[in-house]
C-alpha cells in the first residue's frame, strides 16, 4: 500500500461531558474541508468555538455511527485513549502482469488521525480548566484543517477529479480504533 500521501494529526484530551460533541464537530469539519460536491454547510458550537460541518444526512450517520463507535469502545474497556482515522482514497484500476484489467482498487491520498484520550476532571476548578484547554486544542485543530488543506501540500494530494457527482468524487473511510484494535 502506498503510504506517501499526507497524514495530518489532531491529539485532543476529553472528558465524559463534552466527548461525543467534540469528536462529532472535529470529523464535520474534517469532511467540510474535504469533500468537493455541492456542500451544504452547518455549524457545530462547542465550548464557545465555532466549527464548520457538512448537513448531509449521508455523512451526518457515518460520523453519528463512528463517534458512538468509539465512545462505547471507550466506556466498555479499561482503555481510555482511541484513535478515529478519515482516510480519503481515490480508485485506481488496478493491474496484474502484463497490464491485464483486474477491477479496481482504492489508493489512499490522505489520512487524518484523531487520538483521542479521555479524562475526567475532579472538580469545578478543574472543569473550567479542562473546558479553556479543550477550546483551544479545538482551535488548533481548526487551524492545522485550514493550514493544511490551504497548503501546498494539501492542495497537490488531492487527486485529479474526474466524477463529480454526490458528495465526494473520492471514497472515505473512517475507522474507530480503541486500544490499537478496529473496532466495527
Amino acid at each position: 500500500m502506498n503510504t506517501n500521501f499526507p497524514t495530518v494529526t489532531i491529539d485532543v484530551i476529553l472528558d465524559r461531558h463534552s466527548a461525543k460533541e467534540v469528536l462529532n464537530a472535529i470529523l464535520h469539519s474534517i469532511l467540510f474541508h474535504r469533500l468537493f460536491g455541492t456542500v451544504k454547510p452547518q455549524t457545530f458550537e462547542v465550548l464557545d468555538v465555532t466549527m464548520p460541518g457538512v448537513a448531509d444526512p449521508e455523512m451526518e450517520q457515518l460520523v453519528t455511527e463512528k463517534v458512538d463507535i468509539f465512545w462505547k469502545g471507550i466506556e466498555s474497556g479499561a482503555n481510555k485513549r482511541g484513535q478515529i482515522i478519515v482516510t480519503f482514497s481515490e480508485k485506481k484500476t488496478k493491474k496484474f502482469w502484463f497490464q491485464v484489467y483486474a477491477g479496481e482498487e482504492e489508493v489512499p491520498w490522505e489520512q487524518w488521525i484523531v487520538n483521542a484520550e479521555m479524562r475526567q476532571p475532579k472538580s469545578d476548578r478543574d472543569r473550567q480548566e479542562f473546558n479553556a484547554n479543550l477550546a483551544s486544542t479545538l482551535l488548533k485543530a481548526l487551524n492545522v484543517m485550514l493550514t493544511h488543506t490551504s497548503s501546498e501540500r494539501g492542495r497537490t494530494a488531492v487527486p485529479l477529479i474526474t466524477n463529480a457527482t454526490g458528495i465526494s468524487p473520492f471514497p472515505i473511510r473512517i475507522a474507530v480504533k480503541v486500544g490499537g484494535v478496529e473496532l466495527d
